[in-house]
């Protein structure tokens, strides 16, 4: 204990005297956690919707009006045929082309049925397949307005209506902050942990001071630990102030143990800064450190159910992230902050999680070579 405590000395020093780190540490999950929940929105508004209508009859007219008064369009052109349109796709000027043929009303009136047309630009698909669902269900909406108006008073006694009565569980006014702000929390946790725990040995590697390390009779998980504990500890500091910026910002309030919270990402921390210690050991400069790590984060972020489900992943890809830490961290922040998951329901995780900092930090240790 007495040679771990005078190597945490000698890093928590280093780390006082590096400004750039406390400035990451204490300056970047604030900015983050206020910009990127803001701009990471699964909502999209304003798409660009062009119109043909070759009707012009009040049921057209009432049918573009029910579509741009529902906030998610913005009518950008209102063409006489549809290759004014499709001009309008191929400039970007439109994302979505709505053609009304001739005798709309009529045929609607007469045979109680018509057929609509809808182009969509699927360049961006996300986009593409949300506008289309959307216009799809605002149709759905009108056509459900217009039969009723079409029944013969006095046909029939009431009309019969299928109700589907929906209620929203753990998030019920489905404010996108509630789902993507523990998964940001969760990232920089990482990105935190990671990257500084990568550069830490690879530095000392670079200035010389590790051969002085070398020579000392100091085992190499005391070295290990002495790198491990400084970056656990801004790890957990870090994930106290993204708590707190979600609590006063964004009015985030953990429904679960939030104790329970802090014991998964302690563990979870250990998993992280023992794969950045192995990628250190590996390394001989801190441009090599950094690439690895960012091919690895890179990887984490984009499988870790961030921004994309795990479960529309496929099979291969579902394999890779049982693999994938970041996943598990997610996941349980969702589980705990939204849901109020206990122990039972995060104990395998948990396990998981404690099975990779057990090997990633043995590793780290076993690879550590003390050189004269």
């Amino acid at each position: 204990m007495r040679t771990i405590r005078f190597l945490l000395q000698k890093e928590f020093r280093q780390i006082f005297r590096n400004k750039s780190i406390l400035a990451m540490v204490m300056v970047m999950p604030i900015v983050q956690l206020l910009i990127l929940p803001l701009a990471a929105d699964y909502e999209i508004k304003n798409i660009n919707l062009a119109v043909v209508d070759e009707d012009r009859s009040p049921y057209s007219q009432k049918l573009i009006s029910k579509i741009t008064s529902s906030g998610y369009f913005r009518l950008t052109g209102f063409e006489n045929n549809y290759n004014e349109a499709f001009r309008l796709i191929e400039q970007e000027k439109a994302d979505i082309v709505l053609q009304i043929p001739p005798h709309f009303e009529s045929t609607l009136v007469r045979e109680n049925k018509s057929a609509l047309f809808v182009a969509v630009n699927a360049i961006n698909g996300t986009k593409a397949s949300l506008g289309g669902s959307y216009l799809s269900a605002i149709i759905r909406n009108f056509n459900g307005e217009i039969r009723v108006q079409l029944m013969q008073p006095g046909r029939f006694s009431r009309v019969e209506q299928v109700e589907t009565p929906t209620r929203f569980w753990f998030n019920p006014f489905l404010n996108y902050h509630m789902y993507m702000v523990p998964g940001i929390l969760a990232i920089l946790v990482t990105m935190i942990g990671g990257f500084l725990s990568a550069l830490n040995i690879v530095k000392e590697k670079e200035v010389g001071t590790i051969e002085q390390i070398n020579v000392t009779p100091i085992h190499k998980h005391h070295f290990i630990l002495g790198k491990l504990i400084p970056f656990w500890v801004l790890g957990n500091i870090v994930f106290i102030i993204g708590l707190g910026v979600s609590w006063l910002v964004y009015g985030i309030v953990p429904q679960g143990n939030i104790a329970l919270l802090f014991a998964f990402v302690a563990v979870y921390l250990l998993a992280v800064l023992g794969l950045g210690l192995l990628v250190s050991t590996l390394c001989e400069t801190q441009q090599q450190a950094m690439f690895i790590m960012f091919f690895f984060m890179m990887v984490f972020i984009l499988m870790g159910g961030l921004f994309t489900s795990v479960d529309s992943m496929p099979d291969w890809a579902r394999v890779i992230v049982r693999f994938n830490p970041v996943s598990y961290l997610i996941d349980v922040m969702r589980m705990v902050i939204l849901k109020g998951s206990n122990f039972g329901d995060v104990r395998q995780k948990m396990i998981i999680i404690a099975g990779f900092a057990i090997v990633l930090n043995t590793l780290a240790i076993l690879n550590y070579r003390k050189r004269a």
